[in-house]
């Protein structure tokens, strides 16, 4: 008898677990009164404090060596500048390398090779807006012929977003007292939120080739205002 009793207590100990793990995975409240579901959106805006450029050198010669020492020495340069500019070195990143061979095309012939070209390309974060115009003009000075973007973000966008939430919050708690004054009741309570995510969406980079701008005396970087959104989904009670 000892033995079984023995026996029944391991079983039961063992089955506590399982049993308090499906407990927890099938919480559910109930609703008693109405159930409504409401969506809101919170949207804030906040000036672009960073701008995200890529800046690359291509070169051409005879052959694969000489163009890539070109390239080379044209990309020193432009890193450089960018030290001097105190852009720092986490904020200056390689991107794309490539060496390809140029062959000229005729009718029966077999391909011409002509030489090599090769591409370096840097993206760089500015974290001084007002002043990368000026920077991007002394890249251009230093060889880099390969300039696109901006795209503009903001840096540490929580504390905006947050302020999305509480307005998108606000913004469910009044329409739901608006569909409760319009059916004669009342908002009890709460019963679930759910996020779908915050957004701030970033322009596509605008391409700006060499040559437009060398035409320009100060290239200058407009930054504009960004839209940050946070969308609720809410289910309140009423009665």
């Amino acid at each position: 008898m000892r033995h079984i009793l023995l026996a029944a207590l391991m079983l039961g100990a063992a089955t506590l677990p399982a049993a308090a793990g499906a407990q927890q995975a099938s919480i559910t409240q109930s609703i008693a009164g109405t159930r409504l579901d409401v969506s809101a959106t919170g949207d804030v805006t906040r000036v672009p404090d960073i701008a995200i450029i890529t800046a690359g050198v291509v070169t051409r010669a005879g052959n694969a060596r000489s163009a890539l020492q070109q390239n080379a020495n044209r990309m020193d340069r432009v890193i450089a500048a960018l030290k001097r500019a105190g852009v720092e070195d986490r904020d200056i990143q390689t991107t794309n390398l490539n060496l390809n061979p140029e062959y000229t095309y005729a009718n029966n012939q077999p391909p011409k090779l002509n030489g090599y070209t090769a591409s370096n390309q840097l993206t760089i974060r500015f974290r001084d807006i007002a002043n990368s115009g000026t920077i991007l003009d002394a890249l251009v000075a230093e060889g880099a012929n390969q300039i696109n973007g901006p795209s503009l973000t903001i840096d540490k966008p929580e504390l905006a977003l947050d302020e999305a939430r509480a307005k998108a919050v606000a913004a469910g708690r009044a329409r739901a007292d608006l569909y409760a004054r319009s059916l004669g009741l009342r908002v009890v309570r709460v019963v679930s939120v759910s996020e779908s995510g915050g957004s701030y969406p970033v322009p596509p980079p605008m391409p700006m080739m060499r040559e437009a701008m060398a035409q320009a005396a100060d290239t200058k970087i407009v930054p504009g205002e960004q839209k940050l959104s946070v969308t609720l989904s809410m289910t309140y009670e009423l009665q």
